[in-house]
């Protein structure tokens, strides 16, 4: 069972890789994948440092420090100080970069709905139940990690 479940997370990690290509495809996304992941990462984990941003959307520094500045400009993210320590910034999503996310996320479902659309209802509720266990995953994952990027956040102002 466990090297089972081993191929099928590989698998479906591969598989998610290559629907988001096709999805922005259908879709003739222009944006960099960098941005949307960007801003998923802003509106899931709140608002955080440019290091942490820059990890979490698995981009170097001055990636981060330019898709924020592009972000910044176009009125999706904002940038305020840090309570804990006024030499540093946190980056939070604006409500137009959430809605910005959202239309693109739609965008996306409605280009990939031509390729599902013939799916029997079984199969529909297969996909739906998948994306609710995969949700859970994820967030109780984001949830035990988010204590130890506050233990590093707090290191690192003591430095």
């Amino acid at each position: 069972m466990a090297s089972d479940l081993h191929d099928i997370l590989g698998d479906l990690v591969s598989v998610n890789h290559r629907l988001t290509r096709v999805a922005a495809r259908a879709a003739r996304g222009t944006e960099s994948p960098a941005l949307w992941r960007t801003l998923s990462v802003l509106l899931s984990t709140g608002p955080i440092r440019l290091g942490e941003l820059a990890e979490l959307s698995r981009v170097s520094q001055p990636t981060a420090t330019k898709l924020v500045g592009s972000l910044v400009a176009r009125g999706w993210i904002a940038r305020t100080s840090d309570p804990d320590d006024a030499r540093v910034s946190l980056i939070a999503s604006t409500p137009a970069g959430e809605t910005a996310l959202i239309a693109w996320r739609t965008e996306l479902a409605a280009a990939l709905l031509p390729y599902f659309a013939d799916l029997p209802t079984i199969d529909v509720e297969t996909l739906e139940r998948a994306v609710a266990i995969l949700r859970d995953r994820v967030e109780a994952t984001e949830r035990q990690d988010a204590p130890e990027r506050l233990a590093a956040r707090a290191t690192e102002a003591t430095r």
